[in-house]
Formats: C-alpha cells, sequence, structure tokens
C-alpha cells in the first residue's frame, strides 16, 4: 500500500498493540490510519498515534472486503497439507514488517504426518526476530489459526524455538530486496 488511507471504523473492533501485544477495542466512529494491509490483517495508526493491528475479520469495520487466499489445493493428503500451510504461512506478517514469516524466515519447518482419524496432525517450528517480542503470541496464534482451518487438518502444533537465533540473513532474497536490506 503506497498511499496511506484514512478511515473511521464502522463498528466496535478488537486490536492488539504493536509491539507490546496488549488486546483492547477500537470504538465506532474513531478514526485510523492504514499503515500495512498484507496478509488478512490491517496495521493502524490511531487517532493518538499508536500502531495497533486489526484482523482481517473485521476488514468490514474498515471498508475493506476480507482477505480469500485462491492458491489452496483441495487435496487433504499429508503433502497436500504442507504445501497449503506453507500457503497460508505467507499471508501471515509481522505487523511492523511488510515482509510474510516465510520469507522473513522465521518459519524453520513444517511437519505433516497423517494420523489414525484419517487426518493429519501439523507441527511447525517456527522464530522470532527477537526474543522478547510482545507480537511473538500474536503472530503465533496467527499460524495456528490459520493451519487449523485448511482441510485435512486434526491438530496444529505452533513451537515458538529460540535457538538458532533469527538473524538478516535468514531472510529470503526477495526480502532483503523488498526492505532495502540487499
Amino acid at each position: 500500500m503506497a498511499e496511506r488511507e484514512v478511515v473511521t471504523l464502522t463498528r466496535d473492533v478488537n486490536m492488539v498493540t504493536i509491539p507490546d501485544g496488549y488486546q483492547g477495542t477500537l470504538n465506532k466512529g474513531q478514526e485510523v490510519t492504514i499503515h500495512q494491509s498484507l496478509g488478512s490483517n490491517y496495521t493502524v495508526i490511531t487517532d493518538y498515534g499508536h500502531m495497533v493491528r486489526i484482523a482481517g475479520v473485521d476488514a468490514d469495520a474498515l471498508g475493506k472486503e476480507a482477505h480469500e487466499l485462491h492458491t489452496l489445493v483441495s487435496e487433504t493428503d499429508a503433502k497436500a497439507v504442507e504445501k497449503n500451510c506453507w500457503e497460508v504461512m505467507k499471508t501471515v506478517y509481522d505487523p511492523e514488517i511488510p515482509v510474510n514469516i516465510v520469507d522473513l524466515g522465521l518459519v524453520y519447518g513444517c511437519d505433516v504426518s497423517g494420523n489414525a482419524q484419517g487426518g493429519n496432525d501439523v507441527h511447525i517450528r517456527m522464530t522470532l526476530t527477537a526474543p522478547g517480542c510482545g507480537m511473538g503470541p500474536v503472530i503465533q496464534s496467527d499460524v495456528e489459526k490459520c493451519i487449523r482451518a485448511l482441510p485435512g487438518v486434526s491438530s496444529v502444533n505452533v513451537e515458538v524455538v529460540l535457538d538458532p537465533p533469527w538473524s538478516r540473513e535468514m531472510m529470503s532474497e526477495v526480502a532483503q530486496v523488498q526492505l532495502g536490506l540487499f
């Protein structure tokens, strides 16, 4: 999004403050400036100058439509579920950085295994850009929610690991170019 857009909330919405991760509510009628609208969530600046995240399910309160992903496959075998996991994780963004968590190098692994009930169990290993990141639990929850919603997924375990620690070298070339680091 090149130009920032000021919008008036059409209803009360839940929000999470950035970078500390505290939850609260923004009220109907409050003006916010859309700072980033990547993936399925919105990073906005309140009229008090606070940066907060509004979930994509509340896009209508911003006068926007919910994000839809059209690259998913319909099969539910382990290989297809793994492909879909990677696709949906590319829609999860750190609210302060305009790069998805996959290209940012935060996802270390995605293991999918079939279970006795005919579904799939998914285990994600990921890290954070900094160990004390207040948005860590929010990003972790975003990953869990988007994977849990996939067809063929029975259970999801998103494990945050801090070893090896994240470094800039873990970013894809695309991410480095996007951030002007290359």
